[in-house]
């Protein structure tokens, strides 16, 4: 363990950025992966049932421990990467889940294993604040938006690594059969941890504790090969310090308080909840946790051909996402969001009308024809819900409230969506299709919302972003594309203050 401290002061940071960049990427994504592995398959596996005794009750009390879990790290764990750095907070999220996933995977009863899932909620939660404030801070602007993206889009291979998992072991006869999945979960914060040792720290919070050359040497690394004197470099520093500067004399904090003080911190607040509860309250949640109830009341009851269509759901999602990622990269961020929201809309409810038609009957067209349907949503939904999940906030967030606020959004993420997974299991079986129409419905508000109030963040540094909401940006450097592009010329020379 103190090698491993050790090894996070001192990082043996790679020489390309083009490796640096994809590794930096993957030790990001793969923590999102433990999310998506933990929600899939599980709750399909008849040895689990048993075991435990599941029923309705306990089945929503141990889907809901993550989102339990999740919510008391939204609340305190914004601290710990403004204070220990952002790789530091990656490291303790990434141990804190191994050690309680091997908890779960020897738990003898349900409350033994509720309390270790509320931990692993705690552990991904964390993930997923200091996770997105480290890849925004460090990765280059033009590397951002997928690097982002990429985070969630990876809890699709989470779940499909899974639903393979659960599968394979779901004819095993003995506790082995829901006991290894759940040991396999701590593999993704291993790699994580692994691969820690190789990454820089944040430039932008090197900047922020006045280990100036240091983040002069991380921007080097990531966007030069190493070449501190690069333009490219140089421009970049300059834009952050000077913004991280006018922060700290505007009297900016790092703090709850300073998310609400300002008109432009309130602003950024409410897209971020926005963006929360978008990833939540859409439908989801049906399809994520309670997959197997979805096909029941379709008419697919065999629990064999419901893992068969998990594992064909994780993949087609996985290429969903990544498909709109770049589709995303390519219109802007708040586009993206309409058409996904508007699409999957009209599915969720055509989900519910064809579930009241055919749910009871053995009419296998109207059964199939609900699965596709189903597919259908979480397509949709995959192709902007999921990267916007950690894309969105901490692009709006400037460095101030970035890490508080990422703590807001998994605060509100998962509040809602231990609300939405509570009460789901007795919405479907007392309301049974009418629930999807009810969650459709609620939809077209958001739609109408993100239609006037999100604004594009594609394209721009993260200090570019402030011209949106404050209408300036508070550092003199001309845009950094047009600098990467030769387009300008510019003579930054770095003052003795700016490299103290």
């Amino acid at each position: 363990m103190e090698n491993l401290i050790a090894n996070l002061s001192r990082p043996r940071v790679l020489g390309s950025s083009l490796a640096l960049n994809v590794l930096l990427i993957i030790c990001a994504c793969v923590t999102s992966a433990t999310t998506g592995y933990d929600g899939n398959g599980l709750n399909i596996l008849p040895s689990y049932s048993e075991y435990f005794s599941i029923n309705t009750a306990t089945q929503g009390l141990s889907t809901s421990a993550i989102y339990i879990g999740s919510v008391i790290a939204g609340l305190t764990y914004s601290p710990v990467p403004d204070k220990l750095g952002r790789r530091a907070a990656l490291f303790w999220a990434a141990a804190i889940t191994i050690i309680f996933v091997i908890l779960q995977t020897c738990a003898v009863n349900i409350a033994m294993f509720v309390v270790a899932r509320i931990m692993i909620g705690y552990g991904n939660a964390a993930s997923t604040i200091a996770a997105p404030t480290y890849v925004a801070e460090t990765l280059p602007y033009k590397w951002r938006g997928w690097g982002l993206a990429l985070i969630t889009d990876f809890y699709y291979v989470g779940g499909l690594i899974a639903a393979g998992i659960t599968f394979g072991t779901a004819n095993m006869d003995s506790t082995w059969s829901w006991r290894l999945p759940s040991l396999f979960q701590l593999l993704f914060s291993i790699i994580c941890i692994a691969i820690l040792p190789f990454m820089p720290e944040s430039p932008r919070w090197l900047i922020y504790q006045g280990r100036n050359e240091e983040a002069l040497q991380v921007l080097a690394q990531t966007c030069a090969d190493g070449d501190d004197q690069a333009p490219i470099v140089l421009a970049q520093y300059k834009e952050i310090f000077d913004t991280i500067q006018y922060e700290k004399n505007a009297g900016e904090t790092l703090s709850v308080k300073q998310m609400f003080k300002t008109p432009s911190a309130r602003r950024r607040v409410m897209l971020v909840i926005s963006c929360a509860l978008g990833t939540v309250i859409v439908g989801n949640q049906i399809a994520s946790y309670y997959f197997g109830t979805m096909l029941t009341n379709a008419g697919v009851t065999d629990t064999t051909v419901q893992l068969e269509i998990n594992i064909i759901l994780n993949a087609f999602c996985l290429v969903c996402a990544i498909a709109g990622t770049a589709f995303g990269e390519k219109v802007g961020r708040r586009i993206n969001a309409l058409i996904s929201t508007t699409l999957l809309t009209i599915f969720l409810y055509l989900i519910g009308i064809l579930t009241k038609l055919y749910g009871d009957s053995n009419n296998r067209a109207g059964s199939y024809g609900t699965v596709a349907c189903i597919f259908l949503f979480m397509g949709s939904y995959s192709w902007a819900w999921t990267p916007l999940a950690f894309l969105y906030p901490p692009e709006i967030l400037n460095y101030a409230i970035r890490a508080m606020g990422m703590g807001l959004n998994t605060f509100f993420m998962f509040g809602f969506g231990l609300l939405c997974v509570f009460s789901l299991p007795f919405a479907l079986e007392r309301m049974g299709w009418k629930t999807y129409i009810m969650n459709a419905s609620w939809n077209i508000a958001l739609i109408v919302f993100i239609y006037f109030f999100w604004v594009e963040t594609k394209g721009k540094t993260l200090e570019e972003i402030d011209i949106v909401f404050e209408g300036v940006k508070h550092s003199d450097v001309p845009n950094i594309q047009e600098v990467e592009k030769g387009k300008v010329d510019i003579d930054v020379l770095l003052t003795h203050d700016e490299m103290e």
